[in-house]
């Protein structure tokens, strides 16, 4: 029978029985068509035992194993949270609304609670009592105060253990009468995009002989179902076949009363299936009773799970909490973007409510975002993690040698390579060859690069051989560099790209000598030198900065494209020749450490100043080039991408005290709108996300990792040794790594301290009697017994380093430049026209200072700090009073001082 014959055989048996005056629920399901809800069910009588029932109050686990994580804040109704793990997520508001996800399956959305209170004749919309949001590293949980009930929604993402699911929620409450609790949700059941979907799915609810039941949501898909139960409760709105077609939601209704069940979670239970085996019903049920029957254990798992997370991944204890607590959460915010996809795992780009869409933020894998975070993966050692990800990008290595872009969740379903994405950008095989490199320095896991060898060999042959225009240089020829969309038009060949290529080519001379290819590693050693050659002939030009009433700076600019073949005088809509619009982007260079600009120093003092430099992040795009837009997606937005990139940068340049400035508007993120995730894109004019910010973003929580591990602390490995050159804030006395990887599995705890005018790093092995790896400082030193001793700054500025209000303009104090002599130091500073600023200043044995542009003042807050333990008593402290010219906008003022 076709299903349009079904349909309208059951449609018309309806149609008689109504006839004959009696009261149908539903009629029979069809395939192809959404069916009738069925409403009784099977027969009370015969129908099995409850397996549903409420989990006996048991406490959560409390925060100390996990570095006193846990974040507290009042519930703000717009802004998102995000609960994920490798089988499922929750991504929601913060009033407590949220969509679930059992991957690659969106099982429901809009979920609401609305609450009746015996003898209170208003409903009460529970959603508007959000208070509180408290966020831990094992679940999130929003608090609804009302002054007569609170009712916590605790949600949690199990670790796809066996008697698991994608994401689980527990309703616990507390009321001084009984009331009736209605949980409204949007019944989904649709795969991720761009798999094929059904219509909306038909539901059917069962119930148990002793009370309660469960909601069957079937599809016209016979291989795509899902299950929702809640203890207790029973089903509410289930409009009848005959009924007009609405949008009505489906309804959990709970008749709670404080005597009986006060003591009791009520579990949300969610399954989903989309292979004919585990779509059919009684598939489905079983695993919800899988569910209810071992709820309290999946959270305990999940709980366990957290409480040894920092087990042998790198943490810090340092002066400042802030930063102890971000990397821990930068590291987790990675780790929950583990997806399981069949028998692999990998890592997703980020997550944000899917909407009326299927596809949540950026819930699908991608290459080039998987592998910068890598490099902060490398520095806090879960080598394992990147190993998974190296074999999930190469499993998809194209024939030719190209690596992939972007790969979704559900690409098996469909004809993927017929979609233009799998491999539109040109920039995650250069990054490949960067990582992997970085991977083998750090672990020692050379027999990686051996086991590899031949994929390897293929993307840098692929690289190397792709040069459209012949200067030796990997160009966009190949898809997107870094933009997707560029003003007058797309660019032939981006500094972007060729920095890329520059130290690909330097990582592939690295890989080949361990893979028995000297003479590969060598021509790959001069493609490097090569490459850095034409760079600087072909974008290095003259230019002036623009900020500023004071003459601007004066230096070279490393233009944003070349384009072999263009006019000098392009006609509109053509690109130039060079395209010298000043962005971040050659900011790229640095970033394995390897490379450098010959003459970028202009360059980075206008990317501190007020011109690249926001308070909450660097804009991509100059804020005075002709296509700056602050909302835009490429032309003058604030990615924290862009932010890690010009820190770690300005570290390894010299430049600390600009380099801590952006890397702690990155880090404070942790506790402005996702919590303890970082977002992905902000306005370039005021400090807010834009609207489509994938909040829990992949690589925005790896540049919270990569510029405090490498560049704060200086830390890098390799080949077995590690290399030290710390730039720790002038406020610090001390602080320690723990669980640092030292190659071949050790691990170390390094620890700083202040000595006079020397900086000692000890290092102690983790493993009793292991053998120590040797440290290096940045000029040579070298440790002796695992002491190494660098010699600090005669004086050191300290800046403050805090994100302004919401919605704030860029108004902060800003650190262009600093030098530092045999007898000065000296500072170029911006800050708001006619304002004043007191910052402390640390003599590093030397007694005083005499200053030019700024004033010697006492410091009384200073001498308290000092008390209070902060800072050890003979320390040195002076303070300068610094008054910036009168003007508009941003002006200048040079500080030296002398001793």
């Amino acid at each position: 029978m076709t299903s349009q014959a079904a349909s309208q055989t059951a449609f018309m048996a309806a149609f008689i029985v109504a006839l004959a005056g009696l009261i149908i629920a539903g009629a029979p399901r069809a395939q192809a068509m959404r069916a009738p809800a069925a409403q009784p069910g099977p027969n009370p009588a015969s129908a099995p035992k409850s397996w549903l029932k409420p989990v006996p109050y048991f406490p959560l686990a409390s925060d100390p194993s996990t570095g006193n994580l846990t974040i507290r804040q009042h519930a703000e109704t717009l802004k998102p949270f995000t609960v994920a793990g490798k089988c499922g997520a929750f991504v929601g508001q913060q009033d407590g609304s949220f969509e679930a996800w059992t991957w690659p399956l969106k099982l429901l959305s809009h979920f609401r609670i609305e609450a009746h209170i015996a003898d209170y004749s208003i409903p009460i919309d529970v959603n508007d009592q959000a208070a509180e949001i408290e966020v831990a590293p094992d679940r999130t949980t929003i608090t609804y105060s009302h002054a007569a009930f609170t009712i916590r929604e605790i949600l949690f993402a199990p670790q796809c253990s066996a008697n698991g699911t994608g994401v689980m929620a527990f309703f616990q409450v507390d009321s001084i009468r009984p009331m009736t609790l209605t949980f409204n949700f949007t019944p989904e059941v649709k795969r991720m995009w761009p798999a094929e979907n059904p219509n909306a799915p038909s539901p059917e609810w069962v119930k148990l002989a002793d009370g309660g039941g469960y909601y069957l949501l079937h599809t016209d898909f016979p291989t795509l179902a899902g299950a929702i139960a809640m203890p207790g409760t029973e089903p509410g709105i289930l409009a009848p076949y005959q009924e007009r077609p609405k949008d009505r939601p489906l309804q959990l209704i709970l008749h709670y009363d404080p005597r009986r069940d006060g003591a009791n979670y009520f579990p949300l239970l969610m399954a989903a299936g989309d292979t004919a085996e585990n779509a059919s019903s009684p598939h489905l049920v079983a695993e919800l009773e899988q569910l209810s029957l071992h709820a309290r254990e999946l959270y305990q798992q999940t709980a366990v799970y957290y409480q040894h997370f920092f087990d042998h991944r790198l943490t810090a204890e340092t002066p400042d909490p802030r930063i102890n607590q971000a990397l821990r959460w930068a590291e987790i915010a990675i780790d929950q973007l583990r997806v399981q996809h069949g028998s692999e795992v990998a890592l997703v780009a980020g997550l944000y409510s899917s909407g009326d869409s299927t596809r949540p933020g950026f819930g699908w894998f991608f290459g080039r975002d998987a592998l910068y975070t890598l490099y902060a993966v490398d520095s806090y050692g879960d080598f394992a993690l990147a190993r998974e990800e190296f074999e999930f990008l190469l499993k998809r290595q194209r024939a030719d040698g190209k690596i992939m872009h972007e790969f979704s969740q559900t690409a098996e379903d469909v004809d993927w390579a017929a979609f233009p994405y799998e491999y539109a950008a040109a920039d995650a095989t250069p990054l490949l060859l960067m990582a992997i490199a970085d991977y083998v320095a750090s672990s020692g896991d050379v027999d990686f690069a051996r086991q590899h060898a031949a994929q390897i060999a293929k993307a840098w042959e692929f690289e190397r051989t792709h040069d459209a225009d012949g200067d030796g240089i990997y160009d966009n020829s190949q898809g997107t560099g870094w933009v997707e969309s560029w003003i007058p038009a797309m660019p032939k060949q981006e500094i972007y790209m060729a920095a890329l290529d520059q130290q690909a080519s330097q990582a592939y001379a690295k890989l080949a000598s361990p893979m028995g290819k000297p003479a590969e590693a060598q021509a790959a050693t001069e493609r490097a030198t090569r490459i850095a050659a034409t760079l600087e002939q072909e974008y290095r030009v003259p230019f002036k900065t623009f900020t500023g009433a004071n003459p601007p700076l004066e230096g070279s600019l490393y233009a944003f494209s070349h384009n072999a073949g263009a006019s000098a005088n392009p006609a509109p809509g053509q690109p130039a020749l060079i395209d010298k619009t000043a962005t971040i982007y050659p900011a790229i260079a640095y970033w394995d450490g390897d490379f450098a600009l010959k003459d970028p120093g202009a360059m980075f003092a206008d990317w501190a100043s007020s011109e690249f430099s926001t308070d909450w992040g660097t804009r991509d795009v100059g804020e005075h080039e002709p296509i700056y837009d602050p909302i835009s997606y490429h032309q003058g937005s604030v990615w924290p991408l862009f932010t890690g990139w010009a820190s770690l940068a300005e570290y390894r340049t010299g430049r600390p005290l600009a380099g801590y400035a952006h890397l702690m508007q990155n880090l404070n993120m942790t506790w402005t709108q996702d919590l303890g995730a970082v977002t992905e894109l902000l306005s370039g004019a005021y400090f807010q996300p834009l609207g489509r910010s994938t909040t829990h973003q992949l690589w925005s929580s790896a540049m919270v990792l990569t510029p405090a591990i490498r560049g704060l602390f200086g830390v890098s490995v390799h080949d077995g040794t590690i290399m030290m050159n710390p730039h720790l804030p002038a406020e610090w006395n001390h602080a320690t790594l723990h669980h640092v990887p030292a190659g071949d599995g050790a691990e170390v705890t390094l620890s700083f301290r202040r000595d006079g005018s020397m900086l000692t790093v000890q290092m102690q092995s983790e493993a009793g009697n292991a053998k120590l790896p040797q440290l290096t400082g940045p000029s040579g030193e070298t440790s002796k017994s695992g002491i190494l001793q660098l010699p600090l700054p005669a004086v050191e500025l300290e800046i403050p380093a805090e994100l302004p209000l919401p919605g704030a303009k860029t108004a902060q104090l800003k650190v262009l430049e600093q030098h530092a002599g045999a007898h000065s130091a000296t500072w170029l500073l911006e800050a708001r026209a006619g304002s004043q600023h007191i910052l402390p200043l640390r003599l590093n044995g030397i007694k005083a200072v005499q200053p030019e542009g700024a004033t010697l003042v006492q410091n009384s807050a200073r001498e308290q700090q000092d008390s209070s333990g902060a800072r050890a008593p003979d320390d040195t402290w002076d303070t300068l009073s610094i008054q910036f010219p009168a003007g508009s906008g941003y002006t200048r003022q040079t500080v030296t001082v002398h001793w």
